[in-house]
């Protein structure tokens, strides 16, 4: 008769240093060339953003200072003194400003994209005697200075209109269309091939119909790339509002106002520094949720004839 033994499996020690999770030597010295050589490839890069981004960190540090601190060397605040924004928005007037560079900016928008858009569309698509001409009008616009003008502007505006005082001269000619703002989306529509406009029009749509049915939401990179840049040019102007609103303080915009606002302040750099934050965050905000749209709109824009 065979006997059989049953051994019992015998539980050895774990080596708790193999199970250990982490990197080991090996690999965190090839992280760190790797990332030595990241740096390397990369440090005209990241010099550049650096050249863009300290001053930008500056005033949102010393925003944040109280008034004897900002006047130092210090670089980092003591103490955070949040209540400094608090502080601008009680300055008398402020809050006007901002509702008179929202309607500037706003309303100044959509007139120059809503006027722009049929005529960068008749220059891109139709064919007519004095395209060409037209077109040279329009680029020979925008090499004109604004300054050349303003004196037979004010007058008409101000002696004949009696607007002065007021943003209307600056908001009604964008009714009229924008000189950069045609150019650039007529080099856009280029790019859009005839074929989709002739299948359009073998379906029954006439011009206006092919315009709004069908240029319209292939050109909406090149239509959110005139309306940034008309955005942020009418949020940071400057001329327009000195020349036209200076005599009336309850129609200054924030670029004007600011500069009001710092001769008021010329001691307390802190409240200064925070309403350039407040001034320049919108902007930021606007391009940092719309720069998809708007890099995509102007590398798409062709240089076609």
């Amino acid at each position: 008769m065979t006997t059989v033994t049953v051994t019992e499996p015998v539980n050895e020690p774990v080596n708790t240093a193999s199970t250990k999770t982490g990197p080991t030597p090996a690999e965190r010295t090839a992280r760190r060339k790797a990332l030595l050589h990241w740096i390397a490839v990369h440090s005209l890069g990241i010099a550049a953003a650096l050249f863009f981004v300290l001053p930008f960190v500056f005033v949102v540090l010393t925003s944040l200072m109280n008034d004897q601190q900002a006047l130092t060397r210090d670089l980092t605040p003591n103490t955070w003194e949040w209540g400094n924004y608090a502080k601008v928005f009680d300055t008398p007037g402020f809050l006007t400003w901002w509702r008179n560079t929202l309607l500037y900016a706003g309303l100044g928008t959509v007139l120059t994209v809503v006027s722009s858009v049929p005529v960068a569309y008749a220059l891109a698509k139709f064919r007519f005697r004095g395209r060409n001409l037209s077109l040279m009008l329009v680029i020979s616009m925008m090499m004109l200075p604004p300054q050349v003008v303003i004196i037979p502007m004010y007058l008409f505006w101000a002696k004949q209109l009696d607007l002065s005082g007021t943003l209307w001269p600056l908001i009604i000619p964008m009714a009229f269309g924008d000189a950069f703002s045609i150019f650039l989306l007529r080099q856009f529509l280029l790019t859009i091939p005839n074929e989709y406009l002739d299948a359009a029009k073998v379906d029954g749509c006439g011009e206006f119909r092919t315009l709004v049915r069908v240029v319209l939401p292939m050109a909406r990179p090149g239509i959110a790339a005139i309306a940034l840049f008309q955005f942020f040019y009418a949020w940071n102007d400057y001329f327009g509002p000195q020349i036209y609103a200076s005599e009336n303080p309850g129609a200054w915009t924030l670029s004007y106002g600011l500069e009001s606002f710092k001769g008021a302040h010329h001691t307390d750099w802190n409240l200064t520094m925070a309403a350039t934050v407040l001034v320049m965050a919108p902007v930021i905000l606007v391009f940092f949720f719309a720069q998809k749209a708007f890099v995509e709109g102007v590398t798409l824009t062709g240089v076609k004839g």
